[in-house]
């Protein structure tokens, strides 16, 4: 699309496409610079991961113990707009006609767009408290572009740093990008997925290829899986008291993302009735059976993107697994599943070390791989 009408294209908006090229090419490598920006001691697992002190629990917690509380009349601070507007050259172009783009992912929609690109209503994370035996996050109001307007810069403006030079006057102005109070967050929860044969002993695990031309964020990375955005299933407002959910919002994700289910569930006419749901009341019934568990390791942000995500450990028990997951899909809208794809991964150091240490794996996902196997006793049953 870009290269059929790239002679209308203004100077400053060829710009912004170089960068971008640059940033979606190299973004695993920007991400690791990135985290050299921080203190040590913020890093989850030495990895790139950042995170708070209140955000990394001693022990797992089991998922049912954290609470969740809404304050939908919050308003997140917003970041200085006289520091946003210092990103226009870099981060929003100048169109043909001599205005500038009002926002990053106004830019992304016109001028390279991913295959899924919705700014969706979202749960905005405002605090977080993961304690030893339980724990509190805290939500308001938001939308799936929030994140990608100060995020996304952010990552651009990093990119156009490394390539030209310059500073970054946003990133600078966020700070410490555990400061909620700073930024806007979305909340991704991203599961590892660890299939257990209780007989043997044996674990192993899925992993994603997420695909560039598919998604808004991480294209080309490998992550764990399934990962979504902490959201209603849709904009009615019944959606946001009844999807309002870590176990719901997983369920949902489990079935897109292993079972290839549209995200398409219909809650504008009226809200999802999990109970009724087949699939859910499955995955439900396995989990108070204790044939799956579910665990809560941490909190992290991305170094380069700030992109935040809840780290999630789900153990099934083999059986269980392969009669709920006897369709599982090798690709989905996101992007290809790791072959072998019905075994997993074998849940093994060299396997861990390999993807969180020496593929191009995000952030978190590698992460949350050294989280579950220095914690693996703990979590596997």
């Amino acid at each position: 699309m870009t290269g059929e009408r790239s002679h209308t294209l203004t100077d400053s908006q060829q710009a912004w496409l170089t960068v971008r090229s640059h940033l979606l090419e190299h973004r695993f490598e920007l991400a690791l610079a990135a985290a050299e920006g921080y203190p040590w001691e913020r890093r989850v697992s030495d990895t790139a991961l950042l995170a708070d002190v209140r955000w990394l629990p001693e022990q797992p917690l089991e998922l049912g113990t954290v609470e969740l509380v809404m304050s939908p009349d919050h308003h997140s601070r917003a970041t200085d707009g006289d520091v946003v507007d210092a990103l226009s050259e870099v981060a929003l172009p100048t169109r043909p006609d001599g205005t500038r783009y009002p926002s990053y992912s106004a830019v992304v929609a016109d001028l390279s767009p991913p295959a899924a690109f919705e700014n969706r209503p979202t749960y905005r994370l405002l605090d977080a408290d993961l304690g030893v035996t339980a724990g509190r996050m805290a939500f308001g109001r938001g939308r799936y572009f929030d994140g990608v307007d100060i995020g996304e810069a952010c990552a651009h403006e990093y990119a156009a740093s490394v390539l030209m030079g310059g500073p970054k006057p946003l990133r600078e102005a966020i700070g410490a990008p555990w400061d909620l109070s700073r930024r806007p967050a979305n909340l991704a929860i991203s599961a590892l997925t660890l299939r257990v044969d209780q007989g043997t002993g044996d674990a192993s695990f899925l992993m994603h290829r997420r695909d560039a031309t598919r998604v808004g964020h991480a294209g080309g990375l490998y992550q764990v899986l399934p990962v979504g955005i902490f959201q209603p299933s849709g904009s009615a407002e019944w959606n946001e008291r009844n999807d309002f959910d870590l176990w719901r919002n997983l369920t949902r994700e489990f079935a897109e993302e292993l079972l290839g289910a549209p995200e398409d569930y219909d809650s504008e006419r009226a809200p999802i009735d999990y109970e009724a749901w087949p699939f859910a009341k499955r995955l439900l019934a396995a989990r108070d059976s204790g044939a799956i568990r579910v665990h809560v390791a941490g909190l992290g942000c991305d170094p380069l993107t700030f992109a935040t995500d809840l780290l999630v450990v789900v153990t099934i028990e083999a059986r269980t697994f392969d009669e709920l997951f006897s369709d599982l899909v090798a690709s989905n809208s996101e992007g290809e599943l790791v072959a072998p794809a019905r075994q997993g991964v074998k849940f093994t150091r060299t396997n861990v070390s390999r993807f969180a240490r020496r593929e191009r794996t995000q952030a978190a996902g590698a992460a949350l791989l050294e989280l579950a196997w220095r914690r693996r006793h703990e979590l596997l049953p």
